[in-house]
């Protein structure tokens, strides 16, 4: 099964991101030195983020599912920085 799965940080940031392998303990390749920036040190002592999946299919090809990832980043736009940790598509 191929996934594309929102992921919400406690500050209600989100990522959106996908796993070709349905891997359950996968949450995502977002860049770490742009989240820890949100975080203090304590905040991170008890660290709760929730994965939702917003689409799948054991039929896409790796190139609809990509397609699917970057639609749905512009759909719950993760990529603005105010809202979540995507980059790419740059926002506009």
């Amino acid at each position: 099964m191929k996934i594309v799965y929102k992921i919400t940080y406690p500050n209600g940031k989100i990522y959106i991101g996908k796993d070709l392998t349905d891997s359950i303990n996968y949450f995502g390749s977002a860049d770490s030195k742009i989240i820890e920036k949100d975080f203090t040190r304590e905040n991170r002592r008890d660290f709760v983020i929730r994965k939702q999946i917003l689409w799948e299919s054991d039929s896409a090809t790796d190139k609809e599912v990509n397609k699917k990832e970057n639609e749905l980043i512009i759909e719950y736009q993760s990529n603005d920085p105010s809202i979540g940790y995507n980059r790419n598509p740059r926002f506009k």
